[in-house]
């Protein structure tokens, strides 16, 4: 609920569109949608298909609205002067400070109780699942015998004889007899749809009867009967009433027609759709006929034709098996013979290719004393270098250099001393000379000296 703060005497004065508002917003929070019964009284119905008018009674009167979207649900259109029971928001229309209702829903005075009935009745079978699609079975295409479920004093029954008359008058109709309005004619329709039911002598039910208002209707509309077509072994079709009236009936059948013509032209094929489509299978049956007639006559010509005597036929074989043998031993000899030709070429081949064993052994000989020479003089090259590689040895080996009288001095870590420098006073060192070794001091060490004369 929206709150307004509405203003005292210390504030300043509010628009004529705000209180209008604040109006409307208490109407809406306040007063919730009921139902109102009373008079239309100044319809008008504008061209945008919006419907204005008031609903009065002996005391009063309330300005009344009805949209477009929602008077296009009406099963009737409001009159002047019709009793009638709406249903909406009491609400303010601000731009003229009209106190107002916006209707959504209405109904003819008196029913109200009836749709009522009806709406909770069709509420509680959907949610059992007795309007789903999936438990609808389909219509038989050829049914070989029809029931229908209606009065016989019904004008809905000349409708449907007339009709099936008409569009397939081979198939036998069979009435089960019942009253379609009044007290105890629901449970008559039920019991004439259990009957037929359990007698199984039709292929598929019409359940029937001409329009009316809804109380002419409601046997229809009664759970009994509801629960009898669900249950009813045999595909069943609902046309009761007209176009646009609808009945708890319709919502339970395997199929609903708007009226009991339609429900005749749904159960029953056409005769003249059948007879055109019949012609059409005959002459394609007659068609394919005459294509397979010519096709095997023509393949009867071609297999006579190939058609000959069995001795003419071993006639046949045999000159061919002559004419086999022939080109058999025609092509033994050419074989024999291009082998022998093929023999004698490579005997003389052979012949001119053939190796001289003299000549291969003076040349075998030549090439082994070539490589003994060349053995030899491999090996004196070897020797000279070994010879000058043992001298270069010779001068180098530091045996040889001590033999001429020098010595190596080395310090006691056995390093060779190369510069006196190295040396220090009362150091003690190794004399190294070509026979043996000496301990020897040094004093006096001066360092380096020159270079001594050879």
């Amino acid at each position: 609920m929206t709150r307004h703060h509405f203003p005292d005497q210390s504030q300043d004065v509010i628009s004529v569109s705000s209180l209008n508002r604040m109006a409307r917003d208490l109407l809406e929070a306040g007063i919730p949608p009921v139902w109102i019964g009373g008079e239309i009284s100044n319809l008008t119905l504008a061209a945008s298909g919006h419907a204005y008018f008031s609903l009065k009674d002996g005391g009063a009167q309330i300005r009344c609205v009805m949209f477009r979207h929602k008077l296009s649900l009406l099963p009737f259109r409001p009159q002047e002067g019709m009793q009638v029971e709406l249903r909406g928001q009491v609400t303010l229309y601000e731009a003229r400070g009209e106190f107002q209702i916006n209707v959504g829903e209405m109904r003819a005075a008196g029913l109200g109780r009836l749709y009522e009935a009806f709406e909770r009745l069709k509420a509680r079978l959907q949610a059992e699942g007795l309007f789903d699609n999936a438990r609808k079975r389909e219509l038989p295409a050829h049914p070989a015998a029809i029931g229908i479920v209606t009065s016989p004093a019904a004008a809905a029954l000349r409708d449907v004889v007339s009709t099936l008359r008409r569009r397939m008058p081979g198939i036998p109709l069979i009435l089960y007899p019942t009253q379609v309005q009044g007290e105890g004619s629901a449970r008559q329709i039920a019991d004439a749809l259990r009957l037929a039911g359990e007698r199984r002598e039709v292929d598929v039910l019409i359940v029937c009867r001409g329009g009316g208002s809804i109380e002419d209707l409601w046997s229809f509309n009664e759970e009994i009967v509801a629960r009898a077509v669900a249950a009813s072994p045999i595909p069943t079709v609902s046309g009761v009433g007209h176009e646009t009236d609808f009945t708890i009936c319709d919502f339970v059948a395997d199929r609903r027609a708007p009226t009991p013509t339609a429900a005749a032209e749904l159960v029953s094929p056409n005769r003249e759709h059948l007879a055109i489509q019949l012609e059409q299978t005959k002459r394609a049956l007659e068609r394919a006929l005459s294509r397979l007639l010519t096709d095997k006559t023509q393949q009867l010509d071609f297999l006579g034709r190939r058609l000959t005597h069995p001795g003419a036929r071993l006639q046949v074989q045999r000159e061919r098996l002559d004419a086999l043998s022939s080109a058999l031993g025609q092509r033994v000899q050419a074989a024999f013979e291009q082998g022998r030709w093929r023999l004698q070429l490579a005997g003389t081949r052979l012949s001119r290719h053939q190796p001289d064993l003299d000549v291969g052994k003076q040349a075998l000989r030549q090439r082994q004393a070539a490589l003994l020479r060349a053995r030899d003089r491999l090996l004196e090259r070897r020797a000279q270098q070994l010879a000058q590689l043992a001298a270069t040895l010779t001068a180098l080996n530091p045996e040889a250099v001590l033999a001429r009288g020098y010595a190596i001095v080395q310090k006691q870590d056995g390093r060779a001393v190369k510069n006196p420098a190295e040396l220090a006073d009362r150091e003690k060192v190794t004399l190294r000379l070509a026979e043996g070794s000496a301990e020897a001091r040094i004093e006096h060490n001066q360092g380096a000296q020159g270079q001594l004369p050879f």
